[in-house]
């Protein structure tokens, strides 16, 4: 028996979570339930992260959790707590099956079958914004090697267990060169582990270009945060319904289990939510904590269920279905065929993937570490980059650090700009020393000291660091 932690969620949440919870017991599912509040009324409540701390020790001592979808208020300042709960909790990869449902679904790919891991913690999802200036905010992309390792390695894991015969890598490393950069230097860096397993990287846009059409020439795809949460949504779209889909949240400790749809107000408390996204996250869940007979008698019965032509009114059509049912009259169908088996579809047989053991994360030794210039973001509401230069230049302090380029929004704009080149009021100047020797903190606080003097709105500063030798900072766009 194994107690997990259930939280209905809103808007349709309650009802397809109701749907969902009958399947299991009615299949033989041994488990406990521990019921907690969260969403839009702990939000409303006051409480800005949408859940108590008493939910929070619930969740931690079970460590497994079926989540219905919930709202979350706009404005407020509220945060996701889908996010914040997968960042909380270290639910580091995102595990999105997509299979079609041809031809008892729509869709134009019928041969598609491959799953999306997706790393889940970090990129720009750790929402690190700022406003710099009047016209222009920042967000923060945090790429990191352990979170680059973890999801990466557990890609092909997954794939190794699966029998699944190729994993491909989505970055946009032609393009971010630091942050994507890593991704796709530690996917290769692994892949050279499980030389049984085919590897290929694509630029995410392209690659996305090739999975909306040819799905079928993928198997496994990894994908730092943002990519992978746009791309498992179109993924589960051409399957045929984004409805369909679940998807499990896995950490070392942890894990969390939902459907990645929202919770769709305004279809709630009708009896016409499709169920099946959380049915599906279910069954994920099912196979995490070993009950892999029930996650298969549950998995068969409902494809046995979509078979038949039972169908809720988001994938019913004319012609291929035969009944179009609400919320519980689905649940109850697919109640009524445990047991059995689909005749077109292929039955399932699972593989328990709570075997995946994957080892902890061993930090490398330090590389050696040089200060060679800093970056100084400057607020000015001039147009001409060579007058704002002329103005820096004068705080090049006695420790021959010298003014090296002035970008805005990322491009060159002095030395050698473009008069076509549109700026606004950020700024960045490039401080290094001529002879590219190491220079020392206190070199930046007597700059930033001069600007001041100068009266130069500094808003922020990047330092630029060597590893190794190697320059751990980009060039500018046309430097």
């Amino acid at each position: 028996m194994t107690r997990i932690t259930v939280a209905k969620g809103d808007g349709i949440g309650p009802e397809i979570m109701d749907a969902t919870l009958n399947i299991l017991f009615a299949a033989g599912a041994q488990i406990e339930i521990d019921e907690i509040e969260v969403g839009a009324k702990v939000y409303l409540s006051g409480n800005s992260s949408g859940i108590s701390l008493t939910s929070w020790e619930t969740i931690r001592k079970n460590k497994v959790f079926l989540k219905a979808p919930i709202t979350t208020p706009q404005g407020g300042g509220y945060k996701s707590l889908n996010v914040s709960t997968r960042k909380f909790l270290g639910l580091y990869a995102n595990v999105r099956p997509c299979k079609s449902l041809y031809p008892f679904v729509s869709t134009k790919h019928p041969v598609m079958d491959m799953v999306i891991v997706r790393e889940n913690e970090e990129d720009l999802y750790a929402g690190i914004e700022h406003q710099q200036t009047d016209e222009v905010v920042q967000c923060l992309k945090l790429i990191s090697r352990p979170g680059c390792e973890k999801i990466i390695r557990y890609a092909f894991e997954y794939a190794k267990d699966q029998n699944r015969k190729k994993v491909s890598c989505f970055t946009k490393d032609n393009i971010m060169k630091q942050t994507d950069g890593l991704f796709h230097q530690i996917f290769d860096e692994i892949a050279k582990e499980y030389p049984e397993i085919e590897n290929e990287h694509w630029i995410v846009d392209i690659g996305a270009a090739k999975m909306a059409d040819t799905p079928e020439d993928f198997d496994v795809i990894v994908m730092p945060n943002l990519y992978g949460d746009v791309l498992s949504d179109v993924a589960a779209q051409i399957t045929g319904s984004v409805g369909l889909a679940g998807s499990a949240n896995i950490g070392e400790e942890c894990s969390m289990f939902e459907a990645i749809h929202g919770s769709a107000p305004t279809i709630s408390g009708k009896n016409v939510a499709n169920p099946s996204g959380l049915i599906q996250g279910a069954i994920l869940m099912l196979n995490h904590i070993g009950q892999i007979k029930i996650a298969e008698k549950v998995q068969n019965a409902w494809l046995k269920t979509i078979e038949e032509g039972i169908h809720t009114n988001d994938i019913f059509k004319e012609g291929t279905s035969k009944q179009k049912v609400g919320t519980k009259e689905f649940a109850q169908a697919v109640i009524s065929n445990l047991g059995k088996t689909p005749s077109l579809f292929k039955p399932v047989i699972y593989k328990n993937q709570s075997q995946l053991k994957l080892p902890k994360y061993v930090r490398k030794p330090a590389a050696n570490k040089k200060l060679v210039g800093v970056d100084v973001f400057v607020h000015w509401n001039g147009s001409d980059p060579n007058e704002l230069a002329e103005k820096v230049m004068l705080v090049e302090n006695k420790n021959n650090i010298k003014l090296n380029i002035i970008t805005n929004r990322g491009i060159k704009v002095w030395p050698d700009g473009f008069k076509e080149t549109f700026c606004t009021d950020h700024w960045r100047c490039r401080f290094k020393k001529s002879d590219s020797t190491e220079i020392t903190k206190a070199n930046i606080i007597t700059l930033l000291q001069q600007c001041m003097i100068e009266n130069i709105d500094t808003i922020k500063t990047e330092n630029l660091y060597s590893f190794d030798g190697k320059a751990g900072y980009s060039l500018g766009q046309g430097q």
